[in-house]
């Protein structure tokens, strides 16, 4: 088993370096093959981070403007996937502190802002009333819950509940140690749970979508900022 792991992971590597390498080279698929990748866990991430669709948008966007600059710096040292997610992490903290900061300035000049909650999808497959009425206010509580939770605990949250980040790829994303992830975790679990009605019973929820329209919207504002045609 652990040879099997090893073999993928060399497999893996060298898949993102000869990607890299393409990039470099300035090859447009190489590009659209990154983005397409990886576009979705990207966008996630950072829309766990903001709690804004449209500006989890541009905070992908962005980051691949800047690591598609800076791709001489890429060594393969660590995945491509988690390369990405560290820069799109770092980008999404820094628009929250901007944001802070602005909203500090106006606050005493306007009323306190209501939180924005994440709108986790309702199944459109269910035509049974009550079920969907039912699944509708568990959604909510769970919205809350997630968004009720502070910035660090959230993001950690995020990237290990929600993305499926390993512990160590957690650590190295958000610039932390695996010990202090294991804590983080375990207090927005427990904050979680605290929202939550005892009653209700585990949700298997398709959080965050990231659709094909989006998707491709986003592939192609980058790929025209990096000088190719769409």
């Amino acid at each position: 088993m652990g040879h099997a792991r090893k073999s993928t992971a060399i497999a893996v590597a060298a898949d993102d370096m000869e990607l890299v390498r393409r990039a470099q080279a300035r090859e447009a698929g190489a590009f659209r093959e990154i983005m397409q990748r990886h576009n979705q866990r990207l966008y996630r991430i950072a829309r766990g981070v903001v709690r804004n669709d449209g500006e989890a948008e541009d905070i992908v966007q962005e980051a691949y403007v800047r690591a598609f600059t800076h791709l001489g710096s890429f060594r393969g040292e660590a995945a491509l996937s988690t390369w990405l997610s560290r820069i799109v992490i770092n980008e999404a903290l820094g628009r929250l502190r901007a944001r802070r900061r602005r909203e500090q300035a106006m606050a005493p000049l306007r009323p306190a802002i209501e939180a924005h909650v994440i709108p986790f999808p309702l199944n459109p497959a269910s035509d049974d009333p009550e079920r969907t009425m039912a699944q509708r206010q568990i959604l909510q509580l769970v919205e809350k819950a997630t968004d009720n939770l502070p910035d660090i605990y959230r993001a950690v949250f995020v990237a290990r509940v929600i993305e499926g980040l390993s512990m160590e790829e957690t650590a190295e994303v958000l610039g932390i140690r695996p010990e202090t992830v294991k804590t983080r975790l375990h207090r927005a679990r427990v904050l979680v749970r605290k929202d939550l009605d005892e009653q209700i019973g585990p949700v298997l929820l398709d959080a965050f979508p990231f659709a094909g329209r989006r998707c491709e919207r986003l592939t192609s504002a980058v790929m025209r900022r990096l000088g190719f045609s769409d």
